[in-house]
């Protein structure tokens, strides 16, 4: 299934477990994607900025890849394939295109200064995985530091046609879905929306038009739940199911420990062995994970009472 403008839903991006000496655990890999789906998901995410894809070797990123896009069973998978030069997007793009990928996402390197190389660099990437490859753009400029003008995302969307769908992430951006929108009504190509930044703002970004999530959080079915029900019309229910999250989702967003905090919330609802992450990078101390714990058992007290 290959990703096409229409595309919908929940793509969860998913975590990359590891063992607790550093190797990568595929046994709870395939568990994980299973969890995910189970919990709602439509699709899945790989090998992006929460799956630790930077601390992966090309040989691991390809040995992931094969192993998720199997798991799913012809469910769409999209993998990020970002890296500082084109060579490298190209090989591990077509690679996992070949294994059966859904798309390939690709964000901004931070050596991008000006809007003609911006503009220029989609264009070149998609020169280099081919006309065939859908393109997820990814636009995190709290990441990247670098900043997509609406112009200059205009001109892609018209310029770059396998450009197909946009991981939203700029913040603050809800005005940027808005007017994407807006340009779509008065003549703009379509493209799928879905939005990232650990969900922090989702009822919003789908009442501005999104089409859905591209982010990760320890309970994927709240995602779901929201994304389904926004898109039912049901905004008041779906609010209030996001409220029940929200300090979980308030929490997560902690640069540097979000990932270590959903790592121990997934392994804590048996969706991998082992919260470890891959060297650079800790876990959470025993106070974090006491916090972690208070703010776990008072949201099952509140999703109690809303049911």
């Amino acid at each position: 299934m290959t990703l096409t403008a229409e595309a919908r839903g929940v793509y969860v991006i998913s975590v990359t477990p590891f063992t607790d000496s550093g190797e990568i655990d595929f046994d709870s890999l395939d568990r994980v994607v299973d969890f995910y789906f189970d919990k709602g998901a439509d699709g899945l995410t790989i090998l992006g900025m929460m799956g630790e894809a930077p601390k992966l070797t090309q040989a691991e990123s390809r040995a992931v890849a094969e192993r998720v896009i199997r798991r799913a069973g012809g469910k769409p998978v999209v993998v990020g394939v970002s890296a500082p030069g084109l060579a490298a997007i190209g090989e591990l793009g077509r690679a996992v295109m070949d294994m059966g990928a859904a798309g390939c996402m690709v964000t901004t390197p931070g050596s991008l200064k000006t809007d003609p190389q911006i503009h220029g660099y989609f264009a070149q990437v998609a020169r280099t995985l081919g006309e065939d490859v859908p393109i997820v753009l990814q636009d995190f400029p709290l990441s990247t530091g670098v900043h997509i003008s609406d112009d200059v995302l205009g001109r892609i969307i018209d310029d770059v046609p396998q450009v197909v769908m946009l991981k939203h992430e700029d913040w603050p951006g809800l005005a940027k879905i808005s007017r994407i929108r807006q340009a779509e009504a008065a003549g703009q190509r379509r493209i799928s929306i879905l939005c990232g930044n650990g969900g922090i703002f989702l009822p919003e970004e789908i009442a501005r038009g999104a089409d859905g999530a591209m982010t990760g959080f320890g309970y994927p079915e709240m995602l779901a739940d929201v994304v389904r029900l926004a898109a039912a019309g049901e905004m008041d229910r779906a609010q209030d199911i996001f409220d029940a999250y929200l300090p979980m989702v308030r929490y997560e967003q902690q640069p540097g420990a979000g990932l270590a905090v959903r790592k121990y919330v997934l392994a804590r609802r048996g969706a991998i062995a082992s919260a470890a992450r891959r060297a650079p990078g800790a876990g959470l101390a025993p106070e974090a994970m006491a916090e972690v714990e208070r703010l776990l058992a008072r949201q099952d007290k509140r999703l109690k009472e809303l049911n």
